[in-house]
């Protein structure tokens, strides 16, 4: 898709999610841009928290889940078509905006001038909380006009080094459209960093690739991550590791404690590159000089522990060297499939083995191929049927339009596949995790939740059919009507926690009994349950804030005690919900040799397969599960005595459906 179709197709779709939303076009334009930004691995995550005042402006932040680093957006929306020019002096002053945000709230309290449930507070809040772990921040200038080439030199308040990105629409355009998550790290050792990298390389028996074994002085790979940052990560295996874990402890150490019995401890680096370039000195050494597209796929805990060590603690690293294996595919295409492996079957240094998170996981592949093939009805007023486009890799839906051959074909797909009706990995485990009474995982933010999501997915294998994805579009409904919902209610601030914790809350209160498929055949929701919503809504808000105990109120709902408590709470509603599939007496059995009060006996026969028919409904816990809690249920019924190894597992499955909200 050429610039101007993609930019018509941008701001129509800005235009759309801002309507179908009730939120303000600025806000979805700068959510649309740094997604793009996030996906090409140029930030991690952002939370929106629009704010203008004299000499300040912001759109959105993020601050590092190490606090090393915050991350400052601002936007430039220019609008007019073709897009018009941002000057250079336009630039530097948006630039300035952003520093002397980020100067006010490092140097006072800006927080305590501003409102406490406003997103700007949060942004203030965070940063002015963390002014004495930063060390880098990051500011992003996004507009929709096109910029002029031109170098901004980076700057510092006190300790802490700024450097400055542009993204013009031109950049936004390019990234959206290449076709590639991350952006290629080209390095030359000799001109950018002064130093070199000796290896020794073979190529694989059937030629699939070559692989490189070397060691890296420590004081270069620093530097080189000091320069690229997360960038060097691969993205899905990076923000694992920085949601899942702190900083290694041993490795530090060694670092710190024994540096020169770091190699001999440390598994090292397994990295990937398109492209290498040699040169030999005189006696034959065969010396590393160029790599194109470097990406470490394992060893981002190495990596960030020999940084923080040498930024921050100032430890001498000038004696470490760093092992490393650099596999570089003969078919530059196959490093999607190649790179997650690599970083599966390689890491030992952590506790999880790193499951394949790419958009080519079989999951997502299936959801995507359901999501092309199922109709949706069409709703009231309309006789139009449409699909929801799952986005599995980023940039797919404008691909897809870019590829019909005439404007007619154009027209019909966009009617078709409404932007309104697009949904990503992010989106869909936001639902997933909402209903999965997960909302504390949701308030960690789009990309550590999805991750977590992937991690559940990891441990309880499952591929799904039509019926699961007419259940997920019912979530993402759902969600996105309680988001408009918890919009008009005006509270101020919170929304996105407000959203997660109403929607985990009607799910455990249901036992995910609420009726789904009627949110599906009308592609919206009752009155009745928008009341419902919005009744919630009221005693999430006051929960969350109220409960916070003098805390941040986003850190707060992030906790699992947040969400325990909220979860207790009692609201008079009347919730509409699917009847159990399972009905009778409840017995509690006699004559057996375990504790009559054991909660499994208690629960009785009956009340055994009234769980797995509800397990069954609701597409809870896995197949084995619910033909055991079957079978216990049949012998309580029978009046016999389960097997300790039943007993066992009954625990456990009764457990984890109380705490989805089962009851009899």
């Amino acid at each position: 898709m050429n610039l101007e179709e993609w930019i018509l197709e941008f701001r129509q779709s800005v235009s759309s999610n801002a309507e179908s939303s009730d939120r303000f076009p600025e806000d979805v334009f700068t959510e649309e841009a740094v997604n793009i930004i996030m996906a090409a691995g140029e930030a991690e995550d952002f939370h929106l928290c629009s704010y203008k005042a004299r000499g300040m402006k912001v759109n959105a932040y993020n601050i590092s889940s190490d606090g090393d680093c915050v991350d400052l957006f601002v936007t430039c929306r220019d609008e007019s078509t073709p897009p018009g020019r941002i000057s250079n002096a336009e630039v530097e002053k948006y630039f300035e905006w952003l520093r002397g945000f980020l100067s006010t709230c490092l140097q006072s309290n800006l927080r305590l001038k501003l409102e406490e449930s406003a997103p700007e507070w949060e942004a203030a809040h965070d940063i002015h909380h963390h002014r004495d772990q930063i060390t880098r921040a990051r500011l992003y200038l996004i507009t929709d006009a096109i910029a002029r080439e031109q170098s901004i030199s980076d700057q510092s308040i006190g300790d802490i080094k700024l450097t400055h990105h542009l993204w013009d629409i031109n950049r936004l355009h390019r990234v959206s459209t290449s076709g590639s998550a991350v952006a290629a790290i080209e390095i030359d050792f000799q001109s950018d960093f002064e130093g070199h990298l000796t290896c020794l390389g073979t190529a694989s028996q059937d030629g699939e690739y070559a692989t490189y074994l070397g060691f890296l002085p420590a004081t270069l790979l620093v530097r080189i991550y000091e320069k690229y940052g997360p960038r060097l990560l691969e993205r899905n295996v990076r923000t694992f590791l920085q949601s899942r874990g702190k900083i290694n402890q041993g490795i530090r150490n060694s670092i710190l404690k024994e540096p020169a019995r770091f190699l001999a401890y440390n598994n090292g680096l397994s990295a990937t590159a398109d492209e290498v370039r040699f040169a030999q000195n005189e006696g034959g050494v065969c010396f590393l000089t160029h790599v194109k597209s470097l990406q470490i796929v394992n060893g981002g805990q190495t990596t960030a522990s020999l940084y923080t060590a040498w930024k921050k603690d100032k430890a001498d690293i000038s004696n470490i060297l760093v092992q490393i294996k650099l596999t570089c595919p003969s078919d530059p295409a196959s490093i999607d499939i190649l790179a997650p492996k690599i970083s599966q079957y390689a890491n030992t240094q952590n506790k999880v083995n790193t499951a394949d998170f790419s958009a080519n996981d079989p999951y997502h592949l299936a959801m995507e191929k359901l999501s092309r093939s199922i109709w949706a009805p069409a709703p009231a007023g309309s006789n139009i049927l449409t699909k929801w486009f799952y986005e599995r890799a980023r940039g797919a839906y404008m691909d897809a339009i870019g590829r019909a051959p005439t404007e007619a074909k154009k027209k019909e797909f966009k009617i078709q596949h409404p932007p309104h009706q697009k949904f990503t990995k992010t989106d869909l485990a936001k639902a997933e995790n909402t209903w999965g009474q997960h909302p504390n995982l949701v308030c960690l933010g789009a990309e550590k939740n999805f991750v977590e999501f992937t991690e559940r997915l990891r441990e309880q294998p499952t591929m799904p059919d039509e019926l699961a994805f007419r259940s997920l579009v019912a979530k993402l409904i759902l969600f996105r009507t309680t988001e408009r919902v918890v919009q008009a209610q005006a509270f101020g601030g919170y929304r996105a926690q407000i959203v997660t914790y109403t929607l985990a809350w009607i799910s455990h209160q249901t036992g995910q009994r609420l009726e789904l498929d009627p949110i599906w055949q009308e592609q919206g929701l009752s009155e009745e349950l928008k009341e419902v919503i919005a009744k919630v809504a009221e005693q999430a808000h006051y929960h969350l804030v109220h409960n916070a105990g003098g805390r941040n109120v986003t850190e707060w709902a992030k906790r699992e005690e947040c969400w325990v408590g909220f979860r207790k709470t009692e609201i008079s509603v009347k919730i509409p919900m699917r009847k159990s599939g399972t009905n009778g007496e409840v017995k509690t059995p006699v004559g057996i040799l375990i504790d009559p009060g054991h909660p499994v006996l208690l629960l009785g026969g009956a009340g055994w397969k009234s769980l797995a028919a509800w397990a069954k409904e609701t597409g809870n816990l896995q197949s084995w599960q619910r033909s055991l809690a079957y079978s216990v249920g049949r012998v309580l019924t029978d009046r016999k005595q389960p097997s300790e190894k039943q007993l066992q597992h009954a625990t456990r499955i009764l457990e984890e459906s109380s705490r989805l909200g089962f009851k009899i």
